[in-house]
């Protein structure tokens, strides 16, 4: 018997319900896109200091997009739980 909050529970990969779960494509994508970056920038800029920044510079807009995206969702919780389960009266 399969446990029914397992992440490979039914038919397929399948992820358990999460707010996160958007922050965490999003995560993905910006970690497969540098990776690429990573591959790539040798042939795209010659100057070291120049890959240098261009790696820095994509990592720390990736952070702060990772960053405010959660801030989002926890603050739309925050939100979504001060309210009364059946609306403002």
């Amino acid at each position: 018997m399969k446990d029914l909050n397992s992440v490979t529970g039914g038919k397929g990969l399948t992820v358990a319900p999460s707010p996160l779960n958007e922050v965490k494509l999003d995560l993905g994508i910006i970690l497969a896109v540098g990776v690429l970056l990573l591959l790539v920038q040798g042939r795209v800029v010659d100057s070291l200091p120049l890959q240098l920044l261009l790696l820095l510079s994509y990592g720390l807009l990736g952070m702060v997009w990772i960053v405010v995206r959660v801030r989002r969702v926890m603050a739309k919780l925050d939100r979504d739980r001060e309210q009364p389960p059946h609306g403002p009266r």
